[in-house]
């Protein structure tokens, strides 16, 4: 087992007046957290550098931990109070007892992430166990800034771009990829319950969308909602792209990669006739490795950003004044390491954490559902 550890008495934390402490945890254990993800997420992430792959684990693993504890708990209530303690006591250097708190300890205070982001997480974590519904395109937009765009936000502080063009781009891409996954996943998340095409959608048409969330059936209505989601995704994924000149070098390959492969799920969702009803629409392993290698090669040529600066979409703005308001200046620095695997016994390792988090989540939704 990797163990990483992080010394706070080297410089003085700025989140916290908290007595400084050694903190050390197991990286695979929070890889074991990760298992069963999104495969199209990490099929690029094998991209990233060492230096930023390690505190993404540690990132994810708490995410996924904090999402399973409000999804499946009896109490989501109770889940939530118990989460922001357990948030308070991380950002005061005193994290519980646990793998991915402690990691996650090290990531904020290394990286200056505020502590309302990850908040925001919480809250659309809290929004899907509570049933929310979504009236708007704006509220849907809402709710993938609080569970994706937050995460990019958090990940633009890892890669180190804390700008507020950086951030802004990084939230945007995180909603596009968000509202590709609900154009991909209506049918599952209709037979479980949740509704994420906008009702007043339903009723523009004069459609009753809890009708149709009883028996879920596919139809050119259905076909048509779809559609537009996918057109607000890749109009945002382009918005995304101009984050890229924001990023070192190194970074861009794995972000562009996940753009592409993202998008690409729509477009085959578009090839299976916008039917994500009776089927889950999968973008094959073959054509995943093309869109990375093609990431790869054109990731240095970023495109020139608008001579007129793009102002953040409405639904992420409040993330950005978060970071500006409340990011504080790199608490440290120290080595971060990955087990020891060659590259192509990284890429599968990589694609294969994620993969199996994925079917967990499915399995966890299955069984609530019984």
């Amino acid at each position: 087992m990797s163990s990483l550890s992080f010394g706070l008495t080297e410089t003085p934390s700025p989140l916290s007046s908290a007595p400084h402490e050694t903190l050390s945890y197991d990286l695979e254990a929070c890889t074991e957290l990760m298992r069963g993800g999104s495969k199209s997420f990490f099929a690029a992430s094998k991209l990233l550098p060492v230096r930023v792959r390690a505190p993404a684990i540690a990132l994810y693993a708490f995410c996924r931990l904090a999402d399973d504890a409000i999804d499946t708990g009896e109490d989501q209530d109770q889940a939530m109070k118990d989460l922001k303690s357990r948030l308070s006591a991380i950002y005061a250097g005193r994290p519980a007892p646990i793998d991915a708190d402690r990691a996650l300890t090290v990531v904020v205070h290394r990286y200056g992430i505020p502590c309302g982001l990850l908040e925001a997480l919480l809250d659309g974590f809290l929004w899907d166990s509570q049933g929310r519904r979504y009236e708007t395109l704006a509220d849907v937009e809402a709710y993938g800034a609080r569970v994706a765009g937050a995460v990019g936000a958090m990940m633009s502080l890892i890669m180190g771009a804390s700008t507020d063009t950086a951030i802004a781009r990084a939230c945007e891409l995180g909603v596009a990829m968000q509202l590709t996954n609900i154009a991909r996943d209506i049918g599952e998340d209709a037979r479980n319950g949740r509704l994420y095409i906008p009702r007043a959608w339903f009723r523009e048409i004069g459609m009753d969308a809890d009708d149709w969330l009883t028996h879920p059936v596919f139809d050119s209505r259905i076909a048509g909602f779809t559609q537009r989601l996918l057109l607000r995704a890749d109009a945002l994924y382009r918005r995304g792209e101009f984050g890229l000149a924001e990023l070192s070098w190194d970074c861009r390959p794995a972000i562009q990669a996940a753009r592409l492969v993202y998008a690409e799920i729509g477009r085959q969702l578009e090839r299976d006739g916008l039917n994500s009803v009776d089927k889950r629409t999968v973008v094959s392993k073959a054509r995943k490795l093309a869109l990375i290698a093609r990431a790869t090669a054109v990731a240095l040529r970023v495109p020139t950003c608008p001579s007129v600066p793009l102002s953040p979409v409405p639904a992420i703005e409040y993330l950005v004044d978060i970071v500006s308001r409340d990011r504080h200046p790199l608490a440290s620095q120290g080595p971060w390491t990955l087990p020891s695997r060659s590259f192509d016994e990284r890429v599968e390792w990589m694609v294969d954490l994620l993969g199996r988090l994925e079917e967990r989540k499915r399995v966890n939704r299955q069984h609530l559902k019984c």
